[in-house]
């Protein structure tokens, strides 16, 4: 378990350090799963730097997001995580205000199977997220997400879990 963190913390770190090249943008959330733990996110995004579908309506374009999650349960069963995703998002069209909803798919992995209740049954799990918006002209984002961590069956068991989150994200 601890050499999978470890391997997931050196690949983030090596997928960073091949994007510092592009802009990056920072993110803050705090949320909640359905168990009520509490969950701090930090994580970094660079755009994919190109555009889809543009139209007087909006454009579909994304994200690489790399994150640390720090899961708060009580004193046994707190946890963390790494996680690494592509992110797509519909950006409607604006001046100063862009609403948005974003979708995406990735991987992450646990520091322990156990999170409250719940038996992820494996360090390694999907990350499925949905998330809406409000991108700002200085270059800061607002918005809702949800993300769902499962392993797809790959082991036994399955819980698996949910966060839902508040979250902002700035440019630099």
């Amino acid at each position: 378990m601890k050499k999978m963190f470890s391997l997931a913390a050196a690949v983030a770190l090596s997928m960073g350090h091949a994007m510092t090249a592009q802009a990056a943008d920072l993110t803050l959330s705090v949320g909640v799963t359905g168990d009520s733990t509490m969950v701090y996110r930090l994580g970094t995004q660079f755009d994919f730097g190109k555009s889809w579908f543009q139209s007087d309506v909006g454009r579909l374009t994304g994200y690489w997001d790399a994150a640390y999650s720090y899961w708060e349960g009580d004193d046994t069963a707190s946890n963390h995580s790494l996680s690494f995703a592509p992110v797509f998002v519909y950006e409607f069209a604006g001046d100063t205000v862009k609403p948005y909803v974003e979708a995406g798919i990735g991987v992450a992995a646990f520091a322990s199977t156990e999170l409250e209740s719940n038996d992820l049954g494996s360090s390694f799990q999907f990350e499925d997220r949905i998330g809406a918006g409000l991108r700002f002209a200085g270059g800061h984002d607002v918005g809702v997400r949800a993300i769902h961590y499962s392993n797809a069956g790959i082991s036994q068991p399955n819980d698996g879990v949910e966060a839902y989150s508040l979250y902002y994200r700035m440019s630099f």
